[in-house]
């Protein structure tokens, strides 16, 4: 069942926006964007982007969640050897962005949380029919437009869309949290997933991982503080269930 996001995960999205100097206004467009050119699409019933084809493809992903044994949630710091283990029957995966690259081919993707910086890879999952969680904020309004042109030329992708404002804005959702790493944490919470069932992989604070889209890297190394934190905030567990723990 979903729940409402704790306050706090919320929150701290004006903490980051204040820190970074962004615009809550730009983060309000993009969403409203995303959401009209999705709902308006004139192929959007065709692509599954409409609302109610939104709601099957959420529900559809909360259920293989929660039939799921375990939730391996793949950061962009991951190794791929860590994705060769032998996983127990049942677990799943949740990839942030372009980390689905590193497991594509090894493990089954249920997911991916996405603001649409990890091409090529993001390109390749959806052939592969993953089921997208996109983000809509300020600056990449021009990437969800891209892509949803690409996509359309490839017969789509399915969707959930999020965003990150104190707005109810209809047929999108703000589980909170920032990155896309943290922002899939605060996505499972949302959905009721209880913190004992995660692992993480790939989820490291100190360097930029190699599955990162284009980045500018001390600004990158800062939201992974703030990654941290949100991390902390839904589960203060969370780094001794890192299954790639160096």
């Amino acid at each position: 069942m979903r729940t409402d996001p704790h306050p706090a995960l919320v929150n701290i999205q004006h903490e980051v926006r204040t820190h970074f100097g962004w615009s809550y206004e730009r983060d309000l467009n993009s969403a409203l964007g995303l959401q009209e050119a999705c709902d308006s699409h004139p192929f959007g019933d065709r692509f599954g982007w409409t609302p109610r084809h939104r709601v099957a493809t959420l529900e559809a992903i909360q259920t293989t969640l929660n039939e799921a044994s375990t939730i391996v949630v793949v950061g962009a710091a991951i190794k791929k050897e860590a994705l060769d283990q032998p996983f127990d029957a049942g677990t799943v995966f949740v990839a942030a962005d372009g980390a689905v690259g590193a497991c594509l081919g090894r493990v089954d993707v249920a997911c991916v949380v996405t603001d649409l910086d990890g091409e090529p890879h993001l390109s390749n999952a959806v052939g592969q029919g993953i089921p997208f969680v996109v983000h809509a904020h300020g600056d990449n309004d021009e990437a969800w437009k891209r892509c949803l042109s690409k996509w359309a030329t490839t017969g789509g992708v399915r969707l959930v869309l999020t965003h990150q404002t104190d707005e109810a804005i209809e047929g999108m959702h703000n589980p909170g949290g920032f990155t896309d790493g943290d922002r899939a944490a605060c996505f499972l919470s949302w959905l009721g997933v209880p913190d004992d069932k995660i692992r993480w992989a790939g989820f490291a604070t100190d360097r930029v991982g190699p599955w990162s889209g284009t980045t500018h890297a001390e600004r990158k190394l800062a939201k992974l503080s703030w990654m941290a934190r949100v991390l902390s905030l839904i589960d203060p567990g969370w780094a001794k269930r890192c299954i790639d723990d160096d």
